[in-house]
C-alpha cells in the first residue's frame, strides 16, 4: 500500500476526528522508505468518544475481518471495539489494522510523545518518529521487520544517498 492507496482510509479517519497514529509500513514510507506495504497500520486512542469516532469513520467502508471466512457475521461498531483491542480489517478502501498496543508502544498515550504531525490527505496526521518505528519493528521480531530495520537505519544516514554530512 502506498500513501496514495491509504488516502481514503486516512481521510475517513480524519473526517471523524479519530485520534490515531500511523505506524508500520506507511509510516516508513512517510519517512522516505520506498517499499510496498500491504495495509495501513494505526494505533488508536481507546477513549469512549474516540472508539465511537473509529466506528463511525469505518462504517461507510464496510469493514470485515481480514482472513475470516466469507459471510462470517461481524459488526465493527463501538461495542465490538470496546470488547477487543486489535483488529485486522478489510474495507472497501483497502486493508487497515487498528492496534490498541504494539511492540515498544504500550498505548496511544505513550506513543504520541514519539510522533510527528505530518500533512496527509489535507489534514494533520500523527506519524510515529523514525527512531520509535525502528524500536517497534525490533520489538515485533518478525523476519520482515528485521529486513525493514536495516533500510530504516539507512534513512538516518545522510551519506546513504550521496548527501552531505551534517555539520
Amino acid at each position: 500500500m502506498s500513501l496514495f492507496q491509504a488516502d481514503e482510509l486516512i481521510a475517513a479517519l480524519c473526517r471523524e476526528n479519530v485520534e490515531f497514529i500511523v505506524i508500520g509500513g506507511v509510516a516508513a514510507t512517510v519517512h522516505g522508505l520506498d517499499r510496498y506495504t500491504s495495509d495501513l497500520d494505526v494505533i488508536y486512542r481507546r477513549t469512549p468518544d474516540n472508539i465511537q469516532r473509529v466506528a463511525k469513520a469505518m462504517d461507510p467502508l464496510s469493514p470485515s475481518l481480514r482472513g475470516a471466512p466469507e459471510g462470517l457475521p461481524f459488526r465493527f461498531d463501538a461495542e465490538t471495539i470496546v470488547r477487543g483491542l486489535n483488529f485486522t480489517l478489510m474495507s472497501t478502501a483497502g486493508p487497515i489494522d487498528f492496534f490498541a498496543t504494539a511492540p515498544a508502544a504500550t498505548s496511544y498515550e505513550e506513543l504520541v510523545e514519539h510522533s510527528v504531525s505530518i500533512k496527509l490527505c489535507g489534514c494533520d496526521v500523527l506519524v510515529v518518529e523514525l527512531d520509535k518505528l525502528i524500536e517497534m519493528k525490533r520489538g515485533a521480531g518478525r523476519v520482515k521487520d528485521f529486513e525493514m530495520i536495516a533500510m530504516l537505519e539507512e534513512l538516518k544516514n545522510p551519506l546513504a544517498d550521496g548527501g552531505e554530512p551534517a555539520s
